[in-house]
């Protein structure tokens, strides 16, 4: 099949949270399993200087946001990947991928959708991914052109709200199709347009395709989630084992694997280094890379922060940016508890690399969460998952017997602090009473099979369910 991938962020180009691991790694994946795929994203500020791109289409001509703009679509290659990137100087003006978000994605669905009938290359299905590309299968449904889309939903709390542009609403009046369902027009998001009208929707976990049909985690949508019900599938993230393998990882001075995890503690040992933390290979070393925002947890964990840190022979390193007030939380327990804790309030690479293959146990309190590949990638390096009862998390992380030879991590269900730092508890307790039982459960963590491989295959599945085809 030829299958184009539609995002605003995808590894190496451009990279801000999950959505770009998942454009970077999947079409790769598909591509393995014999399918001519290809991606198109915009052309950020510096792509055009650190890829060679050659240009297909030249000067194409659009009326969009009330005025004429030129653009040109290049093509490239990153890996085995073929990339598309589309480059227009005023709304790609500078390396960051969420700027005036509205307008800017507006026109890159708007562009992309009329350029796409003039590509060389013509795909069958069209593969668009969260609210910043939701539009496209509605433009080309208006269009009449033979694509099949499908919609991934990676997080349906931000959704693209235009219900205040008039300029957006007054375009999207004109240009869009009538409402498949032949009732009253979906809400002006959007997100709700993709999903109205792609011809598959689906989201990144069972779970969480479960919880959004329903009106706690629907965000407004769930009557219209539930409406498209025979054609929501939900499909587990992975995650790329070339980028994420500790035997390999160029940003790890010391490498390790399953068979040999006792080399992981040198890891630790230079992450405490790094971070400034007293440096003991046996203290126990929590670890958390994401953002700072409601989402991730912080409102429960940052009230018995300091007591926590107080009573708990422990190291917390975290890393993330989001918040100005979390920031400000983080940096002020910071100060009162340097031997403690570190936190770095930006998001490199490197340091998260570091900080999986350094921390003993990996920390994600989530309210909700639609995959999170965070605990997958800590398992790969040998970290035990603390995470709370929802979503991708209920998928990936079974919760251990008491021996800690079945399951995956330690969970808990109540979104309280109470219930948050009971499980941490009960972790370090397993941490320190028994070494030898912990190390047993870590190496069989680092030995699970979370790569892309079977996810492929189920997007293989959902691919040939658009076209009418069984797998």
């Amino acid at each position: 099949m030829n299958i184009l991938f539609i995002a605003s962020e995808a590894v190496p180009l451009a990279k801000v949270g999950g959505l770009a691991d998942v454009a970077g790694a999947l079409p790769k994946a598909l591509i393995r399993l014999g399918h001519d795929v290809r991606l198109l994203v915009p052309q950020y500020n510096g792509i055009g200087e650190r890829y060679a791109l050659k240009n297909e289409i030249r000067g194409f001509m659009l009326h969009v946001l009330s005025r004429p703009e030129k653009v040109n679509l290049n093509l490239g290659r990153v890996g085995e990947v073929p990339v598309y990137t589309l480059e227009n100087n005023s709304i790609f003006n500078t390396s960051e991928v969420y700027v005036n978000d509205l307008e800017r994605f507006y026109f890159f669905s708007r562009a992309v959708s009329e350029l796409l009938p003039h590509l060389k290359w013509q795909p069958q299905i069209i593969h668009c991914h969260d609210w910043m590309t939701a539009l496209v299968p509605a433009l080309i449904g208006k269009a009449g052109i033979s694509y099949h889309s499908l919609l991934t939903i990676h997080n349906l709390y931000f959704q693209g709200y235009y219900d205040k542009h008039p300029v957006i609403q007054s375009e999207l009046k004109a240009r869009l199709a009538e409402d498949p369902s032949e009732t009253a027009d979906w809400p002006l998001r959007f997100m709700a347009q993709g999903i109205a009208r792609a011809g598959r929707v689906n989201t990144v976990s069972p779970t969480y395709a479960r919880e959004i049909t329903t009106p706690e985690h629907g965000c407004g949508l769930d009557n219209l989630l539930r409406f498209r019900g025979d054609d929501l599938w939900g499909i587990l993230n992975g995650i790329d084992f070339e980028v994420w393998d500790p035997l390999t990882d160029p940003y790890l001075e010391t490498h390790y694997g399953p068979d040999s995890l006792d080399l992981k503690v040198g890891c630790k040992m230079e992450l405490q280094k790094a971070c400034r933390l007293p440096v003991n290979p046996d203290i126990p070393l929590i670890g958390m890379v994401q953002r700072l925002d409601e989402q991730k947890g912080l409102d429960i964990l940052l009230p018995g922060l300091d007591k926590f840190l107080s009573h708990s022979p422990v190291q917390l390193v975290i890393q993330g940016i989001g918040r100005e007030d979390y920031q400000q939380a983080l940096r002020r327990v910071v100060e009162r508890h340097p031997s403690r804790m570190a936190a770095n309030l930006a998001y490199e690479e490197p340091l998260a690399h570091r900080i999986y293959a350094g921390c003993d146990l990996f920390l994600m309190p989530s309210l909700f969460e639609p995959c999170g590949l965070g605990q997958m990638i800590a398992m790969r390096y040998g970290a035990v998952p603390v995470v709370r009862h929802t979503g991708g998390l209920v998928d990936s992380v079974p919760e251990f017997n008491g021996d800690l030879s079945e399951g995956n991590g330690f969970v808990f269900h109540e979104y309280t602090g109470e219930a948050l730092y009971r499980t941490l508890q009960k972790a370090l307790d397993n941490y320190t009473g028994n070494r030898k039982r912990w190390r047993t459960a870590a190496e069989r963590l680092s030995r699970l099979d979370f790569s892309w491989q079977a996810s492929a295959r189920r997007y293989e599945e959902l691919y040939l369910s658009l076209q009418g085809l069984t797998y």
